[in-house]
């Protein structure tokens, strides 16, 4: 996440209307959740202190999310199990990082953030705002946060039963500026503003509180301790357990060892027990995600890595606690599987000429040219293909309205068996060389009788990557959403995703599909497509407009008879050149950006808002 520097507080009130829109359709129009375009009529940010009294309030970080045209990626969405007219959306939120001018040129140095996007009317249309706390936030609600970071990300969201949201983030950082990482993770509460007696149209809509869930360590950057990786769910059956939080995430030692702790709250986020470690020992694991069956039981799933280590498979591991999240029993193996893990090997480029002039950052976690992910410049790779950050990771649910059984529902997105391939070039998916398809594949885990059925694809087109898949229950019906390179003019299982062989993007490589199953997963509903636009994920925003960044996830959620989901979204970003780059360098992933030669060298890009940046969050109904 983002360095921060003191900020200025602009005094600019800002005051929007909630729009009195009927539901869409199932499948409907795309709604954008992040109104941070001056275009936009009625968007734009403003402070939940203005969204719950009225009373109007702005600053620099929130006058600057009004007009940046910024990014944002992994996004959540929660809908009030209360009113099912209220959702509340979420996302790493960069809308801020330009909210300083030197001298006529945006600076670099305002916060990443959590965003907090709320719809009234069934996600007919979202008022966006940032949760408290975020540097340079002096509106009166900015007191009640108790934490230290100075970036934030990661989001996860869940509601209770009795109008309240929690909103759980990592977050790393110094406020002060110094190199400390910290690494901590916290949980924000938030609640009706009138109690639990209130209108429900006004659930969630207060922040109240965020607390510390865990703390990491103060070494620079992450090399200490650091927790990352998070994840939420709220007890919401009618047993003992109705009311507790439940918190997870991975933890790294700094050493290249982690595994996954948990932590819960009895008293409504407003205290969380000390994590305890539920992974098993000479493992690599990370991707937590919790589900409560009826019965009040907790589950924890999580993917354990093969890496180098002997007798170590990759695999979807599951682990229950019988006593409200106090204790867990021993992590089990449901599916082991062969990933599909996007990797190359670094190349960096000369540019024809360095940069001068401030350039933000990458996010810690995005290691541009690192292997993982590839672009131009320091973050190009041997292949000369551009493609973001992606690994097979596990998401999982229950139906915690389901009294008569116990299962979990676990959906992942592994390399479909038989379709690897020699890529011919540095690139691959299994291994550097070898490329696949991937697909996501549905299991059934029966945690009464340790039964396991599947897996089977939910969707078994032949042609086209399926990626960031996420499942929702309620009531008997599964709902699960993905990304979906089938329409990809360019797909190969030789090559990432949006890659042509010659390096060049396609336009529109990835779609949102859903499917639906009224049977707990046996069968699964013809796909449909939500987006209404397909996205290039392969713009290069990050790292000083050199490597792709799409998250790592999306989400969906159920709640009676109301789903949706929602993704990061390339639809608006505006292409240009990239002055830096060799000549040869021609891939088409460049965004707009304007530079001027200074003393042999370019200078920064000065117009950060003209859409170069323009990567946000849309959402649909879903099947």
């Amino acid at each position: 996440m983002s360095r921060v520097i003191k900020l200025a507080v602009a005094a600019v009130g800002v005051v929007l209307a909630v729009s009195a829109v009927a539901v869409a359709a199932i499948p409907g129009a795309d709604v954008r959740l992040t109104r941070d375009d001056p275009a936009d009529p009625g968007g734009g940010y403003v402070s939940d202190y203005t969204m719950v009294t009225g009373v109007p309030y702005s600053d620099a970080t929130l006058a600057e999310c009004t007009r940046s045209r910024g990014r944002q990626n992994e996004p959540a969405v929660a809908i009030d199990p209360r009113q099912t007219q209220v959702m509340v959306g979420s996302s790493n939120d960069y809308c801020g990082v330009h909210n300083v001018t030197v001298d006529g040129v945006p600076q670099p140095v305002g916060p990443i953030w959590l965003g907090y996007y709320r719809s009234q009317n069934g996600g007919g249309s979202f008022q966006s705002s940032l949760v408290p706390w975020y540097p340079g936030d002096a509106s009166p609600y900015a007191s009640r946060a108790r934490i230290r970071t100075a970036s934030a990300g990661d989001p996860v969201l869940a509601w209770d039963k009795h109008g309240r949201l929690f909103a759980g983030a990592e977050a790393s950082e110094d406020p002060a500026g110094t190199p400390k990482g910290f690494g901590d993770v916290w949980v924000a509460t938030y609640e009706n503003p009138a109690g639990e007696s209130g209108s429900t149209l006004n659930d969630g809509k207060e922040f109240k509180r965020s607390v510390v869930v865990a703390k990491g360590s103060s070494a620079p950057g992450t090399g200490g301790k650091f927790n990352d990786k998070t994840s939420i769910e709220v007890d919401r059956t009618n047993t003992a357990c109705e009311g507790n939080v439940y918190f997870s995430w991975s933890s790294y030692n700094g050493n290249g060892g982690n595994t996954v702790n948990f932590s819960r709250s009895t008293d409504h986020g407003q205290t969380f027990t000390k994590g305890i470690n539920l992974g098993p020992a000479n493992s690599e694991i990370q991707f937590p995600d919790i589900a409560v069956t009826g019965n009040g039981h907790v589950y924890v799933t999580f993917r354990q890595f093969s890496g180098a280590k002997k007798n170590v498979a990759d695999a979807v591991l599951i682990t229950k606690s019988t006593d409200c999240g106090k204790t867990f029993s021993p992590p089990r193996t449901v599916r082991t599987f062969t990933p599909y893990d996007a990797s190359d090997v670094p190349d960096p480029e000369e540019a024809t000429a360095p940069s001068s002039g401030p350039e933000e950052p990458m996010d810690e976690e995005i290691t541009g040219g690192g292997a993982r992910d590839c672009g131009s410049l320091d973050a190009h790779c041997a292949s000369n293909y551009v493609f973001f950050r992606r690994d097979t990771q596990v998401r999982s649910t229950a139906d915690q309205k389901d009294t008569g059984s116990e299962n979990v529902y676990i959906v992942y997105d592994p390399t479909i068996p038989g379709t690897e391939v020699p890529t011919g070039t540095t690139y691959g998916s299994v291994g550097t060389g070898t490329g696949s398809q991937s697909g996501v594949y549905f299991v059934r885990y029966n945690g009464a009788t340790g039964a396991i059925t599947g897996p089977t694809r939910i969707s078994p087109q032949a042609r086209g990557h399926q990626l960031f898949p996420d499942i929702a229950a309620d009531a008997g019906t599964l709902h699960a959403l993905w990304w979906d390179s089938r329409n990809d003019p360019a797909y190969s299982p030789q090559r990432p995703i949006g890659n042509f062989a010659d390096g060049t993007q396609s336009a529109g490589a990835l779609d949102v599909y859903a499917s639906t199953s009224s049977n707990l997963g046996t069968t699964w509903a013809a796909s449909t497509k939500l987006t209404d636009v397909a996205s290039n994920p392969n713009w290069e925003q990050f790292g000083g407009r050199t490597v792709p960044f799409a998250g790592d996830y999306l989400w969906i959620d159920a709640q009676d008879g109301q789903t949706f989901g929602v993704w990061t979204d390339w639809r608006n970003t505006v292409a240009g050149i990239d002055q830096r780059e060799p000549a040869s360098d021609v891939t088409g992933a460049d965004v707009k950006q304007c530079r001027a030669p200074v003393d042999g060298t370019w200078g920064p890009d000065t117009c950060p808002r003209a859409g170069g940046l323009d990567q946000d969050i849309y959402g649909d109904h879903t099947p």
